[in-house]
C-alpha cells in the first residue's frame, strides 16, 4: 500500500513557520482540470503547502450510494460537506502548513443541491458569508468542452459535457461574489492552463516559501513535466 501525501514534495529552505494557516478554493466543473492541477502543484511547489482531497471523491470512492432521488442527492451534499468541514479543520489544526489548497469548496454542493439555496443553508446551519470566510481565495477552473479536451477519464465522472458546462455555471453563481474569485479558461493547451493555475496559486503563497520556487517551477511549467489532462 503506497504510503498517502498530504503536501506538496519539494523541500523548502523556508523556516519561518509562523505564518497563519491559509486555504484556497481551487474548483470547477466537472473534466475541468482540478485534480490534474493539483497533482503538478504537488510536483513544483513545497512542503509548507496542503494539498486536501475532493470530498464527493473520498464518499463515492469509498461506497456511498449515489441514487438519484430527491432525498439521496441532498444526503449526498450534506455528507460531502462535513467530510470537507472535518478535512479543512484536521488541516488547520496540525499547525504544518502555511496553506492549504482545497479541491472544492464547502459551497460546491451548492451548485449540485437540488433544492433551494436558503434549504441547502438551513440544512447545515451555515450561510454564505461564513462559508466565504472560510477561504482566502477561489480559483475556478472552467470546464471545457469536447472540442477542448472534456473526457470521462475520471471514473467518478458520469455528466455530460452539456451538463457539466450547466454545473460550471452554477459554480460560478456560487462562488462570483467572493472577494479574491478569479476565472481560469480552458485553452487548447491544457499545460497553458495549468500554468495560469500555478502562477496564481505561487501569487499566494508565503513569500520565504515562494521565492526559492520560481527557476524550478518555471522551468517545468515551460516543458510540461508531470502535466497530465484527467
Amino acid at each position: 500500500m503506497s504510503e498517502q501525501k498530504y503536501n506538496c514534495d519539494r523541500v523548502c529552505p523556508c523556516k519561518d513557520m509562523t505564518m497563519p494557516m491559509e486555504l484556497i478554493v481551487l474548483t470547477g466543473g466537472p473534466g475541468a482540470g482540478k485534480t490534474a492541477a493539483l497533482e503538478f502543484i504537488r510536483k513544483v511547489l513545497c512542503e509548507h503547502i496542503a494539498i486536501l482531497p475532493e470530498a464527493a471523491s473520498i464518499l463515492f470512492g469509498g461506497g456511498f450510494w449515489r441514487l438519484d432521488s430527491t432525498s439521496a442527492r441532498k444526503a449526498s451534499q450534506r455528507a460531502i460537506y462535513h467530510v470537507q468541514v472535518e478535512t479543512q479543520n484536521l488541516v488547520l489544526q496540525e499547525n504544518k502548513w502555511a496553506m492549504g489548497l482545497c479541491d472544492r469548496g464547502t459551497l460546491d454542493g451548492l451548485a449540485y443541491w437540488p433544492g433551494t439555496e436558503s434549504e441547502f443553508y438551513h440544512s447545515l446551519n451555515t450561510n454564505r458569508d461564513a462559508e466565504y470566510a472560510k477561504y482566502k481565495a477561489v480559483i475556478h477552473l472552467k470546464s471545457p468542452n469536447v472540442k477542448q479536451g472534456y473526457n470521462h477519464q475520471n471514473p467518478i465522472r458520469t455528466e455530460s459535457a452539456r451538463v457539466a458546462a450547466h454545473i460550471d455555471q452554477q459554480i460560478h453563481e456560487v462562488w462570483k461574489n467572493h472577494p479574491n474569485y478569479t476565472v481560469v479558461n480552458s485553452t487548447s493547451e491544457f499545460v497553458d492552463k495549468v500554468h495560469s493555475v500555478v502562477e496564481q496559486v505561487r501569487a499566494l503563497m508565503p513569500e520565504c516559501c515562494r521565492k526559492h520556487l520560481m527557476d524550478t517551477a518555471d522551468s517545468e511549467i515551460k516543458s510540461g513535466t508531470h502535466v497530465s489532462q484527467s
